[in-house]
């Protein structure tokens, strides 16, 4: 696959981005690279590869789902600039 000026000139417009004429030739010489350097990747044999989540073998941490000492509502609050009943005040954003 191939880009020429006027497929340049479409990706931009939806895009959204600005490109002079004087842009266009630079910038389809870098797409049509970097098609190539996809197509590349096609030609290479993943037949016995896993997939991955991660490139490297990990287990994640778990921990057990306990309810903690969540009655400090007081402590929670006590930094806020505003509070009142244990809740934080903030102004009003939106009329």
């Amino acid at each position: 696959m191939s880009v020429d000026q006027n497929t340049v000139r479409r990706i931009a417009r939806l895009a959204r981005i600005r490109v002079g004429e004087e842009e266009l030739p630079r910038l389809e010489s870098e797409l049509n690279a970097i098609l190539q350097w996809i197509e590349m990747l096609g030609e290479v044999n993943t037949d016995n590869v896993e997939p991955l989540t991660s490139v490297v073998a990990m287990k994640m941490k778990m921990r057990d789902d306990v309810v903690t000492d969540g009655a400090i509502p007081g402590l929670v609050t006590a930094n806020a600039p505003k509070s009142d009943d244990n809740f934080f005040m903030v102004p009003k954003v939106v009329e």
